[in-house]
């Protein structure tokens, strides 16, 4: 898949916890590591407006696209 989700640095930066920004985002941890470890199909928009909140950042700062060319190194 050449869309990835790729918050952790921004996660980091601000000293929050995977389980504390699951919390904070309303979804469950387990949901949030399917996310953080790039094995969901899909993200709902309310997921990923709420992770901006938190994160204090824009879309386009945790989902990246990497061509399928590239993907195989990723």
């Amino acid at each position: 898949m050449p869309i990835y989700v790729d918050f952790d640095d921004l996660r980091n930066a601000k000293g929050i916890t995977v389980a504390d920004l699951a919390y904070r985002i309303g979804i469950t941890q387990a949901n949030l590591l399917v996310l953080k470890n790039n094995r969901g199909k899909a993200i709902r928009f309310s997921t990923l407006e709420a992770l901006c909140k938190v994160l204090e950042c824009q879309p386009g700062d945790i989902l990246k696209f990497v061509s399928e060319d590239t993907s195989k190194d990723h």
